[in-house]
């Protein structure tokens, strides 16, 4: 077929073209996503990238006379360049000071604890390997049409300090961590280290409020048996934090489930408390957004709060290699980054991310994609409104005490 030559000097978009012009087969670009989004993306303020390019000046010199960019300084600081400086999560602001959680709207933790791994260790690497990696990130989503920096603050208040072989005590660490993040109306988000912390994260929060919290769990494994080799282990935290007297089982909602590494110690409590789980194949059947409708359904019922606990082994382990405990036939990584947005958009109480694993990991990429689950998670709430609403619900705050010290860590500065 022979078509007549175009002006290419004119506009080629759909709406512009004469009606003999127009092929029936192509879609119109303005109900496109990425139409919308392009022009959607000039409605984003600008003024915290331009004010972190002036604080890099302030912090780092300026620059050499032969650099063009006056805004680039002489030493790295902030984003830029993403394989240079001090890998906080998404290169934002260290809270070396962890008073100052309060003034962020979420703040990341480091769990660097392993030690209830019955396999494979090494996610006591997790928090390293996200962080790292997590340098690759823009704070901006073009399809969300959202800027992190210009819409939220976030911090990175660095690891708890966890006890090697000592269950309980890195446990009551963990909870006292959360509890002081939680209490200052900051939004928790926990990067673990094995799915053992599951519990005392949500101890932590649950400690802090007499509300009730439903808990949104994407994993393979149930996680739900009292004892693993006699010990909380990895495989017992929904088991503990069920038993905690505002999170209610009936609000516990796994999703992904299946295969076989679910033991069925694990089943058997789950069907005593009457939880609910949702298998892979339940939602390869339904669907992505039936599965997230009913997850949210089940997880909100009746309560005032929910939190999320995403396992990266919940991921095919074709595409997520570096984990403990891996498991083919899990989510496809859109399958999971759908699920989990659509829950975060209801709004959450905090989430952790679990069992990535370094040195197993090949060219990074676990590490990456648990870093994309916690920017689409902390996005999708930024785009529905929702950072901060766990805020009202903050009634029993608890307040821990700091030790004394006046002076400068290792400065000749009087």
């Amino acid at each position: 077929m022979m078509f007549p030559p175009r002006d290419r000097s004119r506009s080629h978009h759909p709406r512009d073209m004469r009606g003999d012009e127009r092929r029936a087969h192509h879609p119109d670009l303005t109900r496109l996503q990425g139409w919308k989004s392009m022009k959607a993306e000039a409605n984003l303020p600008e003024n915290r990238w331009d004010e972190e390019r002036r604080w890099a000046l302030r912090m780092g010199l300026t620059g050499a006379d032969s650099i063009e960019d006056k805004s680039i300084p002489t030493f790295a600081r902030g984003e830029l360049p993403h394989y240079a400086g001090i890998n906080t999560f998404l290169k934002a602001p260290y809270a070396e000071d962890v008073t100052e959680v309060q003034h962020y709207d979420a703040t990341v933790l480091g769990i660097p604890f392993d030690g209830g791994t019955t396999y494979r260790p090494g996610t006591r690497f997790g928090p390293q390997g996200v962080r790292k990696i997590s340098a690759l990130y823009t704070p901006y989503n073009y399809e969300l049409g959202v800027d992190l920096r210009e819409q939220m603050t976030l911090c990175d208040a660095g690891d708890v300090f966890t006890i090697p072989a000592n269950l309980e005590k890195s446990f009551d660490q963990i909870s006292r961590a959360v509890s002081h993040v939680f209490s200052s109306g900051s939004f928790p988000v926990m990067i673990g280290g094995d799915h053992s912390i599951g519990f005392p994260c949500v101890r932590g929060i649950a400690e802090c409020t007499s509300k009730k919290i439903g808990i949104v769990h994407f994993d393979r494994h149930a996680d739900i048996q009292e004892k693993d080799l006699d010990e909380r282990m990895h495989t017992t935290p929904w088991f503990h934090s069920t038993l905690l007297p505002n999170v209610p089982a009936k609000n516990l909602v796994q999703v992904g489930i299946g295969g076989w590494q679910v033991p069925r110690e694990a089943v058997k409590v789950a069907r005593e408390r009457e939880t609910n789980i949702i298998t892979m194949s339940d939602m390869e059947r339904m669907g992505v957004d039936k599965t997230a409708e009913m997850a949210l359904e089940m997880a909100w019922d009746g309560v005032d709060m929910v939190y999320m606990s995403f396992d990266i082994d919940s991921i095919d382990c074709g595409f997520v290699p570096g984990t403990g405990w891996p498991e083919p036939g899990g989510f496809l990584p859109r399958e999971a980054l759908a699920l989990a947005s659509k829950v975060a958009a209801e709004g959450l109480c905090g989430m952790e991310l679990v069992e990535v694993s370094p040195p197993y990991d090949t060219s990074d990429i676990t590490a990456l994609m648990g870093t994309r689950v916690i920017v689409d998670v902390l996005g999708s709430m930024v785009a529905a409104g929702k950072m901060g609403a766990h805020k009202k619900h903050i009634d029993k705050p608890v307040t821990i005490p700091h030790g004394e010290y006046e002076g400068n860590r290792w400065s000749n500065k009087p």
